[in-house]
């Protein structure tokens, strides 16, 4: 066969091939490109495309006025505050927050921002498109959950030493509305302690709250107060001991909260102002002029007015035994009044120093049959049991809730273990190999 001939039958025979069935072993293997994911963005744009400037919202600044210091003329400001409409309330700027602007990056001056993230708090933000048509949309960091378990003793102050032990001081305020009807938090002592499982939210590695406390135990006054958290589903307490008592009890412990005692229950303390030694048949909690004072059970209101002395004044009857008395309030709750039923907790008025005073400071009184008594030292019967039908799912929780204890301290061990192990140079090793 010509030379040709056979270029053009060789030619032929792989356009044959090539346009005929499959072969089993392709000569070649084709690569197959992998698909790409998409990218996530958590404000809706690629920030690494754009020039970033960052500030806070200052004292007296409105949103408008923020909107034009960052490149916004007024009528563009104008236009995308209207835009906020009910997506987000521009009066509620707060003094404080950060917030991010964001500019392309060819704008070299930073005259004209494409975007506005404004933070709400440390999760959520709301983003301001500035550019028509003008757009305004909420988001969310994302948060994780964990499961912790802290110990903490007392040697300072419960703050400090939650601080000390990398627990977040978030969880005083859990364990103050778990305990309001047992431990005196103005009255703990070195010594006194908890244990604790709880959940927390985690956003961008820190956290930003308390989820739930799963089982507690304070010991305080050398007495120990376990607390599991059991929903019986009755839109009632969820928190008792492990006999299925109620923590909850008919009266509060304190009517306000983290303060000091400035001034304790006395038939012969020597007054501040007159000088003149005198009964004190009340508690003198300090705190700052405007914070929230609350009866410390159900009852009745029959007084609400300056006093004197007394200053502003809200009385509450209880029952037949028992009623209390809430003195100096700067102001009274809105739209309180004598005559009102109030419940356990609600806001009845605010801390002040309305009459005879040195200083901002709530004196509260409680009368047991009309006689004067500590309310430091008064008893409170408790709510409810939970119903005995239920206990053993109690005793299911409290069971569960120690066993993820033991778990959590069992990894802990074998971390410090490792670390510990780490840190360790083999005897067979010779230090000075290492480079």
């Amino acid at each position: 066969m010509k030379k040709g001939k056979m270029i053009l039958f060789a030619g032929f025979l792989a356009l044959a091939t090539a346009c005929g069935t499959r072969t089993e072993e392709p000569s070649e293997a084709v690569a197959e490109t992998p698909l790409q994911e998409e990218k996530f963005y958590l404000y809706g744009f690629d920030t690494d495309t754009l020039s970033r400037k960052v500030g806070k919202v200052g004292k007296g600044e409105f949103f408008s006025n923020l909107l034009m210091h960052n490149g916004l003329s007024a009528q563009e400001a104008c236009n995308l505050s209207m835009a906020c409409d009910t997506i987000f309330d521009v009066r509620k700027l707060r003094v404080g927050n950060p917030y991010e602007v964001y500019y392309e990056l060819n704008d070299s001056l930073q005259t004209r921002p494409r975007y506005i993230v404004y933070s709400r708090d440390r999760v959520r933000q709301m983003v301001f498109d500035c550019r028509e048509p003008y757009a305004v949309y909420p988001v969310s960091k994302p948060v994780t959950t964990r499961q912790r378990y802290a110990e903490v003793t007392i040697d300072s102050s419960l703050w400090n030493d939650m601080t000390a032990a990398g627990v977040s001081p978030l969880l005083v305020v859990n364990l103050s509305d778990i305990y309001a009807w047992t431990v005196d938090f103005f009255g703990l002592q070195k010594g006194d302690g908890f244990k604790v499982l709880y959940d927390e939210q985690i956003c961008d590695g820190e956290v930003v709250a308390i989820d739930t406390v799963r089982y507690a135990v304070f010991n305080h006054d050398a007495q120990e107060f376990p607390a599991v958290m059991y929903n019986a589903g009755d839109g009632g307490n969820i928190y008792w001991n492990e006999k299925g008592e109620s923590l909850r009890k008919t009266f509060l412990k304190a009517p306000l909260k983290f303060t000091r005692i400035s001034s304790g229950f006395s038939m012969h303390r020597r007054h501040p102002v007159t000088h003149r030694v005198q009964p004190h048949t009340g508690v003198d909690y300090a705190a700052p002029t405007g914070t929230p004072v609350v009866t410390i059970g159900d009852g009745v209101v029959t007084g609400m007015r300056h006093e004197g002395a007394g200053g502003n004044v809200v009385r509450i009857k209880h029952n037949s035994v028992y009623r209390t008395a809430y003195l100096h309030l700067s102001r009274y709750a809105a739209g309180l009044k004598v005559g009102d039923r109030v419940r356990q907790g609600q806001v009845i008025g605010y801390v002040g120093a309305t009459g005879r005073v040195t200083g901002p400071h709530l004196d509260f009184r409680v009368w047991k049959n009309n006689a004067p008594v500590n309310p430091l030292n008064m008893q409170s019967p408790p709510a409810e049991p939970l119903p005995a039908a239920l206990l053993p799912a109690l005793d299911s929780t409290i069971a569960v809730c120690k066993a993820r204890i033991a778990e959590i301290k069992g990894q802990h061990s074998a971390q410090v273990n490792e670390d510990e192990n780490k840190g360790q140079v083999n005897e067979n090793d010779d230090p000075a190999d290492e480079i």
